[in-house]
């Protein structure tokens, strides 16, 4: 592997021109955790590599999970809908909850579990509680990637349930269907082909063939993965790491000198293919064209800002008082709104937040603006009409709606003339 000659060689590794000697440059970068004499160095250049399979892979939608609050004596919205509903609209669009939040009383050292998009199924007697209920639901346990360990705490005699805003929904001596290990990758090897290896890649292959604990802990790998550009810099590709166990190493059809090494991975779901789509955009410098991200559905508008926050710039920003216009056409929901105000403030391809805490930090400065400054909302009649009150099944949350955003804004000195 080679960087950039000169001083670049002293700039830490994301900063370097990557280049090597085969006709087409590299496409990866991968920086990880490593040992280096007895003590744990982050971002070590691993290896350059061509291409990589099984990282970015589009997954069948997520299953609903069942669950059932046993022993269950339910007060406030969900008492309400057990008893206003008949037995034949249970698991229908009539029987839906919404957000559940479970705890204990007293609670341990547990901040509890957060249920969304519940819809209540069934309702039946407890067999040993008098005047209980066991109430079976369906819905989705929010938690990073479906294959995330969800861990219950210890000595609970009684759960505590809760609605969004921390309303009452009563209590249960138990929960099943929340709690579970870490289950299985949904991918069980990345293969990393026509890569060169730097040595820590090297001493794991050199492990090969180890099956001994110490020889499986030497071939470990934990690696966050960049895009290279054609100019050879490289830029986080945010979300997306390697972990996992060195499989195998053998020599690679792409070019002379370089393997193709297999990983067997312990991640949880993979990121989505059309990232990669998202990143062709920026393979040869910044976008020139706006609003390329307006074909996207939800999840990957969410990635092109994640990916417009890699390649942001140290830029001064512009002076308090000027005049931005955000082309409203295409922002049907928050992720478009997102993508549509980067790219007011910063351009094509632009980065000003990727969720509320992010925009409240763009909003402070350092990237691109400073307050005070005026909004020009052009075709804003687009999310009026979608960012409306409801609840979000994508985020399993209450929905971002336009006037929260508006009042955000505004608190922040932000002048909008709505068009």
């Amino acid at each position: 592997m080679t960087s950039s000659v000169g001083p670049g060689a002293d700039l830490p590794p994301e900063w370097r021109r990557w280049t090597w000697e085969h006709p087409v440059g590299p496409r990866w970068l991968l920086l990880g955790d490593v040992d280096l004499e007895g003590s744990w160095t982050d971002d070590v250049p691993l290896a350059l590599c061509a291409e990589i399979e099984g990282l970015f892979v589009d997954l069948p939608p997520r299953p609903r999970e069942r669950f059932t609050l046993v022993g269950c004596t339910p007060v406030g919205a969900l008492a309400d809908l057990l008893d206003r509903l008949p037995a034949e609209a249970l698991g229908t669009e009539h029987a839906w909850l919404g957000g559940l939040f479970v705890t204990a009383s007293p609670p341990p050292y547990w901040w509890g579990e957060y249920l969304g998009d519940v819809v209540v199924l069934a309702q039946r007697p407890n067999a040993t509680v008098p005047g209980a209920v066991d109430i079976d639901l369906s819905g989705f346990v929010r938690v990073h990637d479906r294959t995330e360990a969800v861990l219950g705490p210890g000595q609970v005699t009684e759960f505590v349930l809760q609605g969004p805003d921390g309303e009452p929904y009563g209590t249960c001596r138990n929960v099943t269907g929340v709690f579970r290990d870490q289950a299985a990758p949904m991918v069980t090897q990345v293969r990393l082909l026509g890569c060169r290896p730097e040595s820590p890649l090297l001493t794991k292959l050199n492990a090969l063939g180890q099956s001994t604990k110490t020889g499986l802990r030497r071939r470990r790998i934990s690696a966050d993965v960049y895009a290279v550009a054609a100019d050879g810099s490289a830029s986080q590709v945010i979300g997306a790491m390697l972990s996992g166990t060195v499989d195998a190493g053998e020599p690679s059809r792409i070019g002379a000198g370089l393997l193709d090494v297999t990983v067997r991975s312990d991640m949880g779901e993979p990121m989505p293919a059309g990232i990669l789509g998202i990143l062709a955009h920026w393979h040869n410098g910044r976008p020139a064209e706006r609003n390329l991200w307006a074909g996207y559905g939800r999840e990957l508008r969410h990635h092109w800002a994640g990916v417009a926050l890699a390649h942001q710039t140290d830029a001064p920003d512009r002076p308090a008082g000027v005049t931005y216009d955000l082309d409203g056409r295409f922002v049907t929901d928050i992720e478009g709104f997102y993508c549509a105000i980067g790219e007011a403030i910063n351009g094509p391809g632009g980065y000003f937040g990727w969720n509320l805490d992010a925009l409240v930090d763009c909003l402070s400065g350092r990237f691109g603006a400073q307050t005070p400054f005026r909004l020009v909302w052009h075709a804003s009649a687009v999310a009026r009409e979608h960012l409306v009150t409801g609840y979000d099944r994508h985020r399993l949350s209450p929905t971002t709606t336009m006037e929260y955003v508006l009042d955000m804004l505004t608190e922040h000195q932000v002048d909008i003339d709505l068009r």
